[in-house]
């Protein structure tokens, strides 16, 4: 049986692949990836044949928004996506690790920052959660539409905030929870921006990042002064559940 790939998803892990020949004496750069669409007109029936509902974690399931999926248990959550051109369904593992992370420190009442939001989902399961004010970011226009398209599928999140913008720069105002799913090469120079941004006892919650990536990472936050609590992992990646210390810590 043929199984069938999703590009977008997958294409994280081709970028670290590319990165990575450099290890083995080999020149990548420019070492641009890039996808391009095919068949337009096709696209969303494609999807529907094999895009169906996913429990993605112990609480949360993800489901296209063309079906009727109904919760089949009282704490079931769920998140109705829109794929569109750029973005997968929600259940690729750096994606199951944030959302792990999530359901293991949010508390309710939150208020979050989710940089590099992509279709949103996320901020989506952090409202489902309880986080009270979210606002996502990314860089990507196309990524800030199809942020809010899946934003108005949930009413939970129809208070969420999505708008572009690079990283944290610019941006002033400490939350108590800032969560991001990108490449480890990125997380590098948001680390000291999320340490600004965050109040005391506040976490910083990481993932897209490739195994041998992580000790890069983990050595940054912890240079920055972050405490690690966790390390998630999940095939080949990893996600990092870190606070920034009160001052009794």
């Amino acid at each position: 049986m043929t199984k069938s790939l999703f590009i977008p998803e997958i294409l994280p892990t081709i970028k670290q692949r590319v990165a990575g020949l450099a290890k083995f004496g080999l020149d990548p750069l420019p070492g641009t990836v890039t996808t391009a669409a095919v068949d337009d007109v096709s696209w969303a029936t494609a999807w529907q044949k094999y895009y169906h509902p996913v429990r993605v974690t112990r609480y949360l399931t993800v489901t296209p928004s063309w079906e009727d999926y109904q919760p089949e248990q009282p704490e079931e959550k769920v998140i109705r996506l829109d794929p569109g051109m750029a973005f997968g369904t929600g259940t690729h593992p750096t994606t199951r690790l944030s959302l792990t992370a999530l359901e293991m420190v949010v508390r309710g009442g939150e208020t979050m920052y989710d940089v590099g939001t992509g279709s949103g989902v996320l901020s989506i399961a952090a409202k489902l959660m309880g986080v009270k004010a979210i606002t996502a970011f990314d860089l990507d226009e196309v990524a800030v539409r199809s942020a809010k398209t899946n934003l108005d599928l949930n009413p939970v999140a129809s208070d969420v905030v999505a708008k572009p913008n690079d990283l944290l720069k610019g941006i002033h105002q400490p939350v108590n929870l800032v969560v991001a799913n990108i490449l480890a090469e990125i997380i590098l120079p948001l680390v000291p921006q999320v340490w600004e941004n965050l109040t005391p006892g506040g976490y910083f919650l990481t993932s897209g990042i490739i195994a041998d990536k992580l000790e890069t990472v983990v050595a940054a936050q912890k240079k920055q002064g972050f405490i690690i609590d966790n390390i998630l992992q999940m095939k080949d990646w990893r996600g990092v559940i870190a606070h920034k210390p009160t001052e009794d810590e």
